[in-house]
């Protein structure tokens, strides 16, 4: 793995400093399970030693019982500290990853559009959900277990040591030699299951994007397509997943080799320390059973470093997402006045790639004012709405809001008094409540329920069955595009802005459903400044002032009255002719 790629343990630390030491007791009460364990698991050898011995001794049968009810004693204890700890670590495990999902979600979220558009959704969550169960173990208990096993293994060659000098040397170089050729098998691995974890995101987002889109899919015939491209996908990851595999496999293969190494080690020098007469039958078995429990520690560290492999590559994409900064940078913080704002462009330029969108665009727009913003598709309508919530910043000139450059704003002020109605509305699964508050447990129902009914949603409000309470499917499969519409201006009309972009809001309604929403507009925008953005002329005749955009440019604008009884005028050509497909 190259240095560029390679976790730091300054990295190591600050996860762990920052998910896990909120929860001292729990990681003080986890460890002194553990240690309690460890000292347990060298105890009871030392017990089934003295039973031993004893046996062999002419002694009575009494204290061969109390040696065997204080074994039974023993391991019943150890097992129920193995559980207890086995629940507290999983607790921490389920508090540290879900913390780190919500961070990483929260981050994701202010991340500005040109990272929503270059990564799938599918890619996002797995990034956010798979990465992170990938660090479960590392956080649940990787530090603890680690130093537990460490210390498990430091007692059990401590008292070798104690029994015999050669037993303990030799059981001491076969640690060595373990944990050196178990740390060289790990660097193989790592690699690979960083580039699986990547391709695995890759398929997963594939997956997500054409389940939501399998209507158009299968309208358009392109299942097999979609199916082709489905196999290739997993062509690449089964390579990947074949090495990674066979990457895990080397070192648990490599560990047996080495414990029966060990096993045949222990059981050569306690054979010849026995036929010498230096140590007993008891002791022989002693020896063994340190040697079988000197395997569970180094098996639990390979196992710890197998997880920190897997945490290694997960970590390491879950770092490049939080080092992925939003290139829309908050403000410093000015406040927009309540009422409605007033909108200037000065000079504003900008391009999603090196082709300008918007070129040199100015116009104003006084407080309480609509304007009606008309083009042709690709024109620059949509991305003007953008550039006005920030979702983008224009590379020349300025926008600002009542005199106040946008760009000197917090994020959440902005777009807290300028609201934006798409066509493509997104209905959450989830209750009524919920998709009109977006959570906001500060708005009240009877304010919901007042703007439903300004909305001429009253009747269908009344024939729900549980109010407010009634669940949405996702996507707004139980309403129809009316309604949906309408949910979506309710929603927008709850947070009171100053400034609401309507951008082709109306173009999905039926002709009732459409003077209804008109009426509810008329009285929701008379202390409001709009901006209107449609193909459709009929939709801007509410219009103060009219603006037509070719190619990014503005090639007229003025008062829409004045430009409607000017023959000469392009507006006035449109309404004239009725040329409706002149703007699709």
């Amino acid at each position: 793995m190259s240095k560029k790629n390679k976790m730091k343990f300054s990295q190591y630390r600050m996860m762990l400093s920052r998910y896990l030491l909120p929860q001292k007791k729990a990681l003080a009460g986890l460890a002194l399970l553990l240690f309690s364990s460890i000292g347990l698991q060298l105890v009871n050898p030392q017990i089934i030693r003295y039973f031993i011995d004893t046996a062999q001794s002419d002694k009575t049968l009494q204290p061969l019982y109390y040696a065997a009810a204080l074994f039974i004693g023993f391991s019943l204890i150890q097992q129920l500290v193995s559980v207890i700890a086995t629940y507290v670590s999983e607790n921490l495990a389920w508090r540290a990853t879900n913390q780190l999902r919500g961070d990483l979600a929260e981050h994701c979220l202010r991340l500005d559009m040109s990272f929503h558009k270059s990564n799938t959704s599918g890619s996002i969550i797995e990034r956010v959900d798979g990465d992170v169960n990938a660090l479960a173990n590392f956080f649940s208990s990787f530090i603890i277990h680690l130093a537990g096993n460490l210390l498990l293994m430091i007692g059990i060659i401590l008292l070798l040591f104690r029994e015999n000098i050669w037993i303990g040397l030799g059981m001491l170089l076969f640690v060595v030699f373990a944990m050196i050729v178990i740390q060289w098998i790990r660097k193989f691995a790592v690699p690979v299951w960083a580039k699986w974890r990547q391709i695995n995101a890759e398929f997963y987002g594939y997956i997500g994007e054409h389940l939501e889109g399998t209507e158009d899919t299968r309208a358009n015939g392109a299942t097999g397509f979609v199916m082709n491209r489905f196999y290739s996908l997993l062509r690449r990851m089964l390579p990947l997943r074949r090495k990674a595999f066979l990457g895990f496999s080397a070192m648990w293969i490599t560990t047996i080799i080495v414990f029966a190494l060990g096993n045949a080690m222990a059981f050569a020098i306690s054979a010849s320390l026995w036929k010498a007469g230096a140590i007993s039958i008891g002791t022989v078995y002693l020896i063994f059973y340190y040697t079988e429990l000197l395997a569970k520690p180094i098996e639990k560290i390979r196992t710890q470093i197998e997880d920190l492999q897997k945490a290694d590559a997960s970590l390491l994409r879950i770092f490049e997402l939080f080092d992925t900064a939003p290139k829309i940078a908050d403000g410093p913080g000015a406040k927009l006045p309540e009422g409605p704002l007033s909108v200037e462009l000065n000079e504003v330029t900008f391009g999603y790639d090196e082709f300008p969108t918007l070129q040199e665009l100015n116009l104003q727009v006084k407080p309480g004012e609509v304007l009606g913003l008309l083009g042709r598709t690709g024109s620059g309508k949509t991305t003007l709405a953008r550039l006005m919530l920030r979702f983008y910043d224009p590379q020349q000139g300025s926008i600002r809001l009542n005199g106040t450059d946008i760009r000197e704003c917090k994020l959440a002020e902005l777009r807290s008094r300028v609201a934006l109605v798409t066509q493509n509305i997104e209905i959450l699964q989830g209750t009524i409540r919920d998709n009109l508050t977006l959570y906001d447990e500060s708005i009240s129902d009877s304010d919901i329920v007042a703007v439903l009914r300004e909305l001429g949603l009253r009747n269908w409000y009344d024939t729900l069955p549980d109010g407010l309470d009634t669940p949405l499917a996702s996507g707004g499969a139980s309403l129809s595009a009316g309604e949906a519409q309408l949910l979506a201006f309710a929603r927008v009309f709850l947070t009171n802005p100053g400034l609401v972009i309507l951008d082709e809001a109306s173009s999905r309604l039926d002709p009732l459903t459409e003077f209804r929403m008109e009426q509810a507009i008329t009285k929701l925008l008379s202390s409001r400044s709009c901006i209107i953005i449609a193909h459709r002329l009929a939709t801007v005749q509410r219009a103060d002032q009219i603006v037509i955009l070719e190619q990014g440019r503005i090639i007229e604008s003025g008062a829409r009255v004045k430009l409607a009884a000017d023959p000469s005028s392009t507006f006035s050509r449109m309404l004239a002719a009725g040329l409706e497909e002149v703007l699709a």
